[in-house]
């Protein structure tokens, strides 16, 4: 195959694939059904065409067998009045308007006949159009149809793709909520127990904390002593004892 060829047949392959995709086939149903309706009426005008000229056919017979029947009576009275020369040109004249007659009968017959013909051929025509017509219909109903179930069917994947997409971010929202929480958690616990400096960028005072620490100290000491006593291990309690002996 040759440059050229598969060129031409990669075109008229893309050109198919597009007309594919704009072709809507309720409109070209439609069209179809113009065509034959426009088909039908070319029927029908030649059904009233030849209807028309048989009817001038049979106009040119009434008037031709009216004009033989004057002519017979004509040579009848003249006949009556013994005019036989007359009542044969009479004759003469009604026998020759005989071949047009015969004539115009046998036109009249063929007329007739394709009248019948073109007569049948447009019921049958109108009965395929009519047949075609509802057929026509019930296609572009199911397309119809079909094409809604398929962009709701579609649009419905749509939303569950955006659904699972929304319940990711749901789910990562939620577990960087709870990341945090649990950072929040950790550093206060730090803070509380002294393991970690103020973060709030204030300067640290040495001084007031070796007071702080003093002081805790000191609070320890005292509880100690308290408890000491209530025991009665205090520092007073042998020199009592000592000076009881005594």
């Amino acid at each position: 195959m040759s440059v050229f060829q598969r060129l031409s047949m990669i075109f008229k392959s893309k050109a198919n694939k597009a007309l594919d995709a704009a072709e809507d086939p309720r409109e070209t149903l439609d069209y179809s059904y113009q065509k034959q309706l426009e088909l039908l009426q070319k029927v029908r005008r030649g059904v009233a065409d030849v209807a028309t000229s048989r009817k001038r056919i049979e106009l040119q017979i009434q008037q031709l067998e009216q004009k033989a029947a004057k002519l017979t009576n004509q040579g009848r009275a003249a006949l009556a009045q013994g005019r036989e020369d007359l009542a044969r040109e009479a004759l003469e004249r009604k026998s020759a308007l005989q071949p047009q007659l015969d004539s115009l009968h046998e036109q009249h017959a063929q007329l007739q006949s394709e009248e019948q013909k073109l007569t049948l051929a447009a019921q049958r025509l109108q009965a395929k159009v009519e047949a075609f017509r509802t057929r026509k219909e019930t296609i572009k109903a199911t397309y119809t149809a079909a094409q809604a179930q398929t962009q709701i069917s579609e649009a419905l994947t749509g939303i569950s793709e955006e659904m699972g997409d929304v319940g990711l971010a749901i789910q990562r929202a939620e577990d960087k909520t709870a990341e945090l929480q649990a950072r929040a958690g950790a550093v206060d616990e730090l803070l509380a127990s002294g393991a970690l400096d103020d973060l709030s960028g204030a300067p640290r005072d040495d001084i007031q904390a070796e007071l702080d620490r003093m002081a805790s100290t000191d609070a320890v000491e005292r509880e100690l002593e308290a408890m000491k006593r209530e025991l009665g291990q205090g520092g007073n309690a042998p020199k009592q004892i000592e000076g009881g002996g005594a």
